[in-house]
């Protein structure tokens, strides 16, 4: 019998949720929507376009107003500015409460001492590019790929790029669910047993739920063993991050994440249980700045959103759940 456990980015967008309520936009506002719609290539009928002018405008406001502030993070436009967060989470989140620490931890944490930095980025070509997840609430397959890309080729010296798709398509028997949610820990034991996945090149990101084309003669990456970090311990993933290679981890979204552009990410609004979280990205790193301790965070929503496809969340205080299920794969090369 299988225990119940977080879909995380599931869900489908509905384009009526969150409507704002109607705003007096001004003729700076208009330009900036004017402008922000060529940026993106976006048109719109007369009636969506009243819409999501109003929706703008009111993220517009809220970023001037947050930048304005003291903050440790700076907010700004983005591909989701046209739209509401309940739009948002629909679309890209999960936000049904179940709980992501089921699966049972392994990983025995040393004494250290471990470098009072680290960044993966720079040890060669051993994390991959930032991807995008698109419409397809699969956050969880590019938070899995990155870390195993990122196990290979520091295990190897060989960067491969490898295949969101087949995740979305084959993973179902270890209770991920597509484009409408998954787990990390899951996809890993997914991978482990399947004996593989393949490349991206040889099964291509599709973005949307598809029927399995696994082909095991064309697997190029596999695990040999699953390491899921204990519950809340977040000193854990420093000395994993460390030591081995980055690790997955799942937090909670709330709205003024989604319009992140540089800084160390903080947030009073969001909850530290394991119920609650609704987004897997990747741990590429840590570090500290003016004495904020911080993660060096990749996530998949392009090299357009934050800071080149990245952010910066603040450390040592399970900010947003971030301790609540991280995991990451031994691979067999």
């Amino acid at each position: 019998m299988w225990t119940a456990l977080p879909l995380l980015c599931a869900g489908a967008w509905l384009l009526s949720a969150g409507a704002t309520a109607e705003l007096t936009v001004n003729t700076i506002e208009k330009f900036h929507f004017t402008s922000w719609m060529k940026q993106h290539q976006k048109t719109y009928s007369s009636r969506e376009y009243s819409h999501r002018l109003q929706v703008f405008t009111n993220n517009w406001r809220k970023i001037q107003a947050h930048n304005q502030r003291n903050h440790t993070f700076k907010m700004g436009l983005n591909q989701f500015s046209d739209m509401s967060f309940a739009e948002i989470k629909h679309k890209y989140l999960w936000s049904e409460p179940q709980n992501c620490s089921a699966t049972k931890s392994n990983y025995l944490r040393g004494t250290g001492p471990y470098p009072s930095s680290m960044d993966w980025r720079k040890k060669g070509n051993v994390v991959s590019p930032v991807k995008n997840q698109g419409a397809c609430g699969s956050c969880w397959t590019f938070s899995t790929t990155g870390a195993l890309e990122s196990a290979v080729a520091i295990a190897s010296g060989k960067m491969r790029t490898l295949a969101e798709q087949q995740l979305v398509d084959c993973a179902q028997n270890f209770n991920n669910h597509g484009c409408q949610g998954g787990l990390p820990s899951q996809a890993f034991e997914y991978i482990l047993y399947n004996k593989g996945i393949m490349g991206e090149d040889s099964y291509p990101y599709i973005g949307k739920n598809g029927q399995c084309k696994f082909n095991p003669e064309k697997a190029v990456a596999f695990v040999k063993n699953v390491v899921n970090i204990t519950l809340n311990d977040e000193a854990a993933m420093v000395e994993a991050v460390a030591l081995y290679n980055p690790v997955s981890f799942a937090f909670e979204v709330t709205d003024d994440f989604m319009m992140y552009k540089s800084g160390v990410y903080s947030s009073n609004s969001c909850h530290k249980t394991p119920d609650k979280v609704n987004h897997a990205v990747l741990a590429v790193g840590y570090g500290e700045q003016n004495g904020l301790l911080y993660w060096i965070v990749k996530n998949s929503w392009g090299s357009n959103w934050g800071n080149n496809g990245y952010f910066l969340i603040e450390r040592g205080k399970n900010m947003c759940g971030l301790a609540a299920c991280a995991s990451y794969p031994i691979p067999q090369v």
